[in-house]
């Protein structure tokens, strides 16, 4: 047999039996115990939190502490939702515990990972719910669904008063707002119960806006969890805009940037001075009875108003007023509000929503407040907004909306 062949018999086998056979041995688990289906680790575990009735209180933390040899080596607790729960797991191995909070009227599951002495890897999960909390800070946003102009704010109203920075943080960051084309807006905090919400400059035109909450059994503070809250989604018409020169003595209104008539109007008379600044509307009425009373003006009025658009809860209107078509376009003689002819009015009232944006310039008055009369939100400059959002650290700015001022017209 030549040196070539003597080669050639030796069989290809046994060329793959000292590997073959080291696969072997690592398939037996004997030399990997991590290769081993895991053991129940529940006689090594000690639980703190969860009662034998799967209950847990959301106001304390989750423990769980290793007996005997063994050690921790892993948990996760998610709630129905996949959402987790953070942890702190010790050195040793010995200990973990939760590090925020539960929400309340929840179900969890609690999954541990262990390792006994000999390395042997075990695991336990367990399911439990939270109990429901004794008190719910519920969320009513605002304006219900519908369209509305592009200067309308979106409202939060709070069922509770919310003060501590971290929970007010905590709130906003659990108000959504999106919308579809997107923009850049933020919440700000009226007062403890109230908070707003608007973009850098107005809505877009024809957007689609989907307002929500994911505060529901969240702990906001000591026995205070969030509530479930109903969803808004509302929409966004055209850009019209009414903006009144009470100096000049006229209104103009645009759509979408372009002047669809300009009309003669009469202000605020000295004493009584319109409101500069911006304004949305905030209801249409076709008739509304104005008093000399409800202002306390000295001369006595008593008369149904026409086509008339509120912009403040005080009693400021765009009406008809044809008791005064003599000083439209040249002087100014109400009482607060912007009058103009009956056809104007009644043209003026089929053109605007709730939500369009209506602007003085030019009057002796003092500029529209931010939040005590309605919506001035605009007023309020981008840099001051921000401010008032507690995700800043700073103190929301302007007052306590007024309850007492909503039924004072002003012609």
């Amino acid at each position: 047999m030549s040196h070539r062949s003597r080669h050639r018999v030796v069989p290809v086998s046994a060329l793959l039996l000292a590997p073959l056979a080291v696969g072997l041995a690592a398939c037996t688990g004997q030399s990997d115990p991590l290769a081993d289906k895991p053991y129940d680790a529940g006689g090594q575990l000690a639980f703190e939190g969860i009662g034998d009735n799967h209950r847990a209180n959301p106001d304390k933390p989750l423990r769980v502490t290793a007996k005997g040899r063994s050690r921790i080596t892993d948990v996760t607790a998610t709630d129905a939702a996949g959402r987790y729960v953070r942890g702190e797991l010790s050195a040793d191995g010995r200990k973990w515990h939760s590090t925020t909070p539960l929400a309340a009227g929840t179900h969890y599951t609690l999954r541990v990972s262990t390792e006994n002495a000999a390395g042997k890897p075990g695991r336990r999960a367990v399911e439990f719910d939270t109990t429901s909390a004794d008190r719910r800070l519920r969320v009513t946003f605002g304006p219900a669904g519908g369209t509305y102009g592009v200067g309308q704010p979106i409202t939060a109203s709070l069922s509770a008063p919310v003060k501590d920075p971290a929970a007010r943080a905590l709130v906003e960051r659990s108000l959504k707002v999106s919308s579809q084309p997107a923009v850049e807006g933020m919440w700000h905090w009226v007062d403890d119960r109230t908070l707003h919400y608007r973009p850098r400059a107005f809505w877009p035109t024809h957007a689609a806006i989907d307002v929500r909450s994911t505060l529901d059994g969240v702990k906001v503070g000591q026995g205070l969890y969030g509530g479930p809250a109903k969803p808004v989604r509302l929409y966004t018409g055209d850009r019209v805009e009414a903006v009144t020169d009470a100096s000049a003595h006229q209104m103009s209104v645009y759509r979408n940037g372009e002047l669809l008539r300009t009309i003669p109007v009469t202000a605020g008379r000295p004493g009584s001075d319109t409101r500069n600044g911006v304004k949305v509307i905030l209801s249409k009425e076709p008739t509304v009875r104005m008093t000399s009373a409800s202002i306390g003006a000295p001369d006595f009025f008593d008369l149904p108003v026409h086509w008339a658009a509120r912009v403040t809860w005080s009693g400021e209107y765009l009406h008809a007023a044809p008791w005064s078509e003599g000083a439209q376009g040249a002087v100014n003689v109400s009482h607060g509000c912007v009058g103009m002819s009956t056809e104007n009015a009644r043209w003026l009232f089929g053109q605007v929503r709730v939500g369009d944006v209506v602007r003085v310039v030019n009057s002796g008055g003092n500029t529209m407040t931010p939040f005590d009369n309605g919506f001035g939100d605009w007023n309020v400059s981008w840099a001051d907004w921000t401010k008032g959002s507690a995700l800043t650290g700073a103190q929301a700015l302007g007052s306590k909306p007024a309850d007492t001022a909503r039924l004072r017209p002003r012609v």
